[in-house]
């Protein structure tokens, strides 16, 4: 690994300095490639604590380590937050320079930790490092009073409108329980927005804010406003800021960029060309691309440069976000997923980060600090908990308001909250109940199911269309009347955008998302098609929206499961008056029960839905047909999901589980929950949910659950506890248990499953270290197959292990594969009580081969042998072969499968294979063996003597010239069974040869012709070989189906 990639794994997010929470859990978190820390630069500089990051700023400016000529003032200095720190110090001192000031310093303060941290980036990134361009450096503007009274004039303006940085249009701040709080780690994000990044140690010039509607791009943009009007934010390099909606480029006609600067109060246009003249001094803040009207421009040459020209909105627009207008200027782009569509093509080089709104934490702190008695307070927080579909809803913060006041509403009623609540969805519906009876009085009673339906038309059309903004001509094709615009616009559910005339918006993303769902269980008996109906691709694009809204853009089909709930259902009725039909819901189930035919979804896509639905009889009939399940666990939403749908599969074969790092960061994050008994009370209800997943390994229903695969996973002590008592169990039926980069798993508790359960048969570890603990308990516990692949031991652990495998007489198999067990090792193995064993990628050579052999020649029970993928070469498989012409052990399967041979090594083979008569099985796929050896070996195989009913020369590099040849040998064989020419040169010409060979010899009746099948095989499979029949010769080869037919 790189030391840039070691750098991205480290702890870059430092906790925010508002939060006055502690931590019950300590947890190292690991930025994504959205992070903004990811591929920084001198991160490291983040360690240094308050105190110490100004001993830093003292000393820097003490020594006079920054030229004059920059112009950089103690003020500006004293602000600087550490990634401040770093951009001033790269962006203005060439090259390496930069570290080499930042090391002279952190030397002076006795950091030598940090300061050899730097060393060694800097010879990292050396290579690569772009000094600063000259004119980075040049002197500050020169600014008349007159200009420098309108610039801070300009700065208290923005400070007056962006003092409440929330986005007042979305909060409904006029609520008398209105309650606005900040998401700690969008607050984190800002000071790193533009560091520097490797390897060219480069600002990004284009830093791109995803998010969901609702999760707070807006607010941010503000924030960064109004920080840099207060010389908060990167003050050493953005002279100048400036916010743009793109509501305000909709424009009819034309204008110049310098127009639209001078339009935000500087009233100077020869201000305004100053500004423009230094554009590396200019940071551009660009939001609401979904509002506007016209498409991006992409073609090159319609493009300008020129920032006086007129030009129309999306030709400004695009200009700016291809760099061909100010190029130097600085980007900060605010997008929703629907919209980066059309940005992207625009956008070269940028840097992406993504905001995910609340952390589970925050939400839980949101609903203590909404809700003031304690016993409500509690119960609150313990219905959350249950529920994390609504908690997940809960990271957009407005949503997480919209909740608590529905919630606070019930609990005024004194009703139950999960008998109210049957689902997420409902909760949203009962928010959406409060404002509907002054809908009610505005329309009339006849007329009010057809204009909800229209509404509802058009939020799920705009869904689909990828549109959420609206205008009068629109809303006339769904036939939505003035008088319901009106009345959804009284009661915020509809917003109109400013200084557009007739746009409109739905309030809430979210409500747009439930309005769309509810156009397809509207019921109207009326009607010959009494609902509106999902076609099958339809339902299918619905399921995969409704994974999680990182990566998607609508939660549509998640509030479409969540109102077919029958109980849920109920209160739409009552709440909307309107009628319900559940039409959609028998083809749903029609859907998701052949979703597992066609392999086209994975569980994470499909077990969000069926927990909201929350219906026994329809989850168990959905999930009837699945034999296999992935469970990828990246939060306790997973966990639970998985939970709730795996105890409602029948018949499963094979469960595959992923327990991430990412889990644990939910689970125990840095800003836990200070109490300790809200702790326990989670943990209680997080390991209820574990021990419902693994009770699946142990109920009646699923008796045919045979294979348990772990893989990339890290497994706390109680989880290891929780699944090894459940697989100890004598009602456990699982026989295949695989271990794949699986970390804190190999102890006692496992191997203990390995001795008591007698029902498992083999073990697999890949990519595992074996500790010398993990090793003493496997050679106690080692009763069935084992399967060792990239496992780590010493030297010392392996001839522990492996002296100990030769003296147990129960274990039948083992199979290592890139887990080098040394010479001594693999004689003991070879020595052993085994059947069959593979040294796969066990590091063995030629020099080996000799000891190997010397081992067969006194081996008495192996049947199977790999030493697939090790570099024996040709010198080494002659130790082997001259062993096998007069070994006494039953070995029937040989496989040499890239093992480095050419053509030289057929010659060792004639002999042994006339005389060997055990082996039955061999493979020399992947060797060079071209068209000699390929006929050296056709002649040992002509013989009577030989007993081969298994050849597999896959890619042995041999061409047509073998075939005849080959057509000869298999006319006089009349044993061999199985023979894999894939991959090989033969083409048309070597197959006709083939074929009309066979036809010749009228054996063609007895050929069976087989296209290779790309399908990847398991290890214990590879080993075994391929299955052979009994009265046929199955010959496999890539062929064309136009080939197939011919022959």
């Amino acid at each position: 690994m790189s030391k840039v990639n070691q750098r991205s794994s480290l702890h870059l997010n430092p906790p925010s300095n508002s939060s006055n929470l502690t931590s019950t859990q300590t947890w190292t978190h690991t930025p994504s490639l959205d992070s903004p820390c990811a591929n920084g630069v001198m991160v490291y500089m983040s360690y240094l604590s308050k105190t110490e990051l100004q001993t830093f700023k003292e000393l820097l400016m003490e020594k006079k380590l920054l030229p004059d000529s920059l112009g950089i003032t103690w003020k500006q200095l004293n602000r600087a937050n550490w990634a401040e720190m770093v951009h001033l110090l790269v962006e203005y001192l060439p090259g390496a320079l930069a570290w080499n000031v930042a090391r002279e310093v952190l030397e002076k303060m006795n950091q030598r930790r940090i300061s050899s941290l730097l060393r060694e980036e800097l010879e990292d990134i050396l290579p690569t490092l772009e000094p600063t361009d000259s004119y980075l450096r040049k002197t500050p503007l020169s600014l008349t009073k007159e200009e420098n009274d309108k610039i801070r004039e300009y700065k208290r303006r923005v400070m007056g409108k962006n003092f409440l940085v929330c986005d007042t249009t979305v909060w409904p701040g006029n609520q008398a329980d209105f309650l606005y709080i900040n998401v700690r780690n969008h607050d984190a994000i800002l000071p790193c927005l533009f560091l520097p990044r490797s390897p060219q140690g480069r600002q990004p010039k284009i830093v791109v804010i995803h998010g969901i509607p609702g999760i707070g791009k807006t607010t941010l943009a503000r924030k960064t406003m109004l920080m840099w009007a207060q010389n908060k934010f990167y003050a050493h390099k953005f002279k100048f800021a400036f916010y743009f909606h793109c509501r305000e480029l909709n424009w009819v006609g034309e204008r110049s960029f310098s127009e639209l600067i001078e339009g935000q109060g500087l009233r100077s246009q020869a201000l305004v060309s100053k500004i423009l003249s230094r554009p590396d001094q200019l940071l551009l803040l660009l939001d609401g691309f979904e509002e506007l009207t016209s498409s991006l421009i992409i073609r090159p040459a319609d493009l300008v440069e020129d920032w006086n020209q007129k030009l129309p909105g999306a030709v400004l627009l695009s200009s700016l976000l291809s760099k061909r207008m100010l190029p130097e200027a600085t980007l900060l782009i605010m997008v929703r997923p629907t919209s980066w569509r059309g940005v992207k093509v625009l956008v070269k080089r940028p840097s992406h980060v993504t905001l995910t709104g609340f952390r589970r934490t925050e939400t839980l702190d949101y609903l203590r600090l909404y809700f003031k008695d304690r016993m409500k307070r509690n119960q609150v927080v313990d219905f959350a908990m249950k529920n994390t579909i609504l908690l997940s809803m809960c990271r957009v913060p407005v949503v997480c308001w919209i909740v608590c006041h529905c919630l606070r509403k019930l609990m005024q009623k004194m009703v139950n909250l999960t008998e109210a609540c049957p689902n997420a969805t409902s909760v949203c519906v009962l928010y959406l109940a409060t404002l509907f009876p002054t809908i009610w009085k505005k329309l009339s009673g006849s007329n009010y199911q057809k204009q909800l339906e229209g509404v509802c038309r058009l939020a799920a059309h705009g869904v689909w269309d990828l549109k959420s903004v609206f205008d009068k001509s629109d809303f006339q094709h769904v036939k939505v009347a003035e008088a319901t615009i009106d009345a959804f616009l009284q009661v915020n559910i509809l917003r109109k955008l400013e200084d557009h005339g007739d746009r409109y918006v739905f309030a809430l993303f979210i409500f747009q998302e439930i309005f769309g769902a509810l156009f397809y269980v509207l019921f109207f008996p009326e009607r010959i098609i009494y609902y509106h109906p999902l076609s099958q691709v339809g339902i299918q694009d619905l399921i995969a929206m409704s994974r999680s809204r990182e990566n998607c853009e609508t939660q549509m089909g998640l509030f479409l499961f969540g109102l077919l709930n029958e109980a849920c259902a109920g209160i739409v009725m009552r709440s909307f008056k309107c009628r319900i039909g559940l039409g959609n819901k028998r083809k749903a189930i029609s859907v998701i029960t052949h979703l597992n035919d066609y392999g086209c979804y994975d569980c994470s896509q499909l077990f969000p839905c069926l927990t909201e639905i929350r219906e026994e009889s329809f989850v168990c009939s959905a999930l009837e047909s699945y034999q296999k399940v992935f469970l990828k666990l990246r939060s306790l939403k997973d966990l639970q999901l998985s939970a709730f749908c795996l105890r409602r599969c029948r018949g499963l074969e094979k469960v595959e589980l992923t327990l991430s790092r990412a889990f644990y960061q939910d689970l125990w994050p840095d800003s836990a929950d200070p109490t300790q008994s809200t702790q326990l009370r989670e943990n209680k209800i997080v390991f209820s949910w574990w021990e419902d997943i693994c009770s699946v390994f142990e109920t009646e229903t699923n008796k045919d659950l045979e294979v348990l695969m772990v893989t990339d996973s890290i497994l706390e002590a109680l989880f290891i506890q929780i699944v090894t008592t459940t697989l100890q169990k004598p009602q456990c039926k699982v026989q295949r248990l695989h271990l794949m980069h699986v970390s804190r798993m190999l102890h006692k508790n496992l191997f203990r499953v390995l001795s008591e359960n007698q029902h498992l048969r083999q073990l697999g570890a890949e990519h595992t270290k074996l500790g010398e603990e993990a090793v003493k308990s496997l050679c106690i516990a080692l009763n069935h197959p084992s399967v060792l692949k990239n496992c780590e031991a010493t030297f010392i652990d392996w001839i522990l292990l492996t002296s100990n495998l030769q003296r147990n007489s129960h274990l039948k198999a083992v199979l290592l594969t890139a887990s080098p067990p040394n010479i001594f090792g693999v004689k003991y193995l070879l020595l052993s009580y085994l059947r069959e064993l593979m040294l796969e990628n066990c590091n063995l050579t030629e020099n080996s081969c000799q000891e190997i052999a010397l081992s067969l020649s006194h081996s008495k029970l192996l049947t199977h042998l790999s030493l697939a993928e090790n570099d024996l070469k040709d010198e080494g498989s002659r130790h082997i072969w001259n062993a096998l012409e007069h070994l006494m052990c039953p070995l029937q399967r040989l496989v040499l499968r890239q093992c480095s041979l050419t053509s030289a090594c057929c010659k060792y083979m004639t002999s042994p294979l006339k005389n060997n008569k055990s082996l039955q099985s061999l493979d020399l796929s992947f060797n060079r063996l071209m068209d000699d050896g390929v006929i050296l070996l056709c002649k040992a195989l002509e013989d009577t003597n030989c007993n081969l009913l298994v050849l597999e020369l896959e890619k042995c590099w041999f061409t047509s010239a073998s075939c005849h040849t080959l057509a000869s040998m298999l006319c006089r064989n009349r044993k061999l069974r199985y023979l894999d020419l894939s991959k090989n040169i033969i083409r048309i010409n070597g197959m006709l040869t083939l074929a009309l060979e066979l036809f010749r010899q009228r054996r063609a009746d007895e050929v069976v012709l087989s296209k290779k099948s790309n399908k990847s095989l398991d290890m214990y499979t590879r080993l075994k070989g391929p299955e052979v029949e009994s009265d046929h010769l199955k010959i496999v080869e890539d062929w064309n189906s136009c080939y197939l037919k011919m022959l």
